[in-house]
């Protein structure tokens, strides 16, 4: 039996006057995954933007003291 079809069969033996409180429990389960899902290191390098020229890196010496200018 898979997973799903346990707890259905768990579902089945429950009675109806506590199947209030089961659905409430489940969806406070699935609300909490949804809201406490982080997102991951990869997405937040994807965020990141950097304003300037392309060569930046390669001529920092010359922003830095003013020998280069950025257009």
């Amino acid at each position: 039996m898979t997973t799903k079809e346990l707890i259905y069969a768990e579902i089945d033996r429950i009675d109806e006057a506590q199947l209030d409180e089961l659905y409430t429990l489940i969806k406070q389960f699935t609300q909490a995954k949804q809201s406490s899902s982080t997102p991951s290191l990869m997405e937040k390098l994807k965020r990141i933007h950097i304003d300037a020229p392309e060569d930046f890196a390669a001529h920092l010496d010359g922003y830095m003291y003013g020998d280069q200018r950025v257009e």
